[in-house]
This record gives C-alpha cells, structure tokens and sequence, in this order.
C-alpha cells in the first residue's frame, strides 16, 4: 500500500469554497469509477481557508502518469477537471498547467518510536 499527499489552493472566495465542497458532496460516479480503477483504494480531501490537503492511499500498481494518461481520454473526467479549474488555482510553485502537487514526507512516528 503506497500514501500520498497532494496539495493545492481554491479560489479565496467564499462563494466559490462552498461550491466546491458541494460538488464534492456527490463526485459524479464516473470520475469515481476512474479513481477506483487507477488502483485508488481510499482519497481523503481536507480543507483550511483555501488550501487543501489530499490523502491518497492506493495499491502497489498505481501510478500517477498511467492514472493521468487514462483521464486524458475519458470525456466525463475531463469535464469534471475543466469544472473544478473555476474553483482551483494552482499553489505559486507550481508549473504552468500543474495542479495538485505531491508534497515530501518529512516525519514518520512509527520511524522514531523504539519499541
């Protein structure tokens, strides 16, 4: 099992962070069926202000270049993206066209305890 950690920012509106979170009250179940299919067993989205956080864990099969090769051709997911474009603004970091960003992992407990 492999976990991720992706950020990115939305809009500093309020209007716009409530919609959001509306839309993803029911994500459409094809852009459901696509993550599921990915090898993406569990996605969790945390929000602060307008900064999210992205858990993912998936299986050791899942790639982010084949997940993203696989969206490119599914209709409904790029819709889906085109949609959450008005809500999401990329971190001041990132290259153009780039939206959630992987963040490093930089503290483990479980590696630090001693028993």
């Amino acid at each position: 099992m492999k976990r991720y950690c992706l950020t990115l920012d939305l809009k500093n509106d309020p209007q716009l962070i409530e919609e959001y979170k509306t839309y993803h009250e029911k994500v459409w179940p094809e852009v459901i069926d696509s993550i599921e299919a990915s090898g993406i067993d569990n996605m969790e989205i945390y929000l602060l202000g307008n900064r999210l956080c992205m858990l993912v864990e998936a299986d050791d099969s899942f790639s982010f270049d084949e997940k993203a090769a696989r969206d490119k051709d599914n209709p409904k997911v790029q819709q889906w993206e085109a949609l959450m474009w008005k809500y999401q603004q990329a971190l001041p970091l990132a290259q153009p066209g780039e939206k959630w960003m992987l963040m490093d992992k930089i503290f483990d407990l479980k590696s630090q305890q001693t028993k």
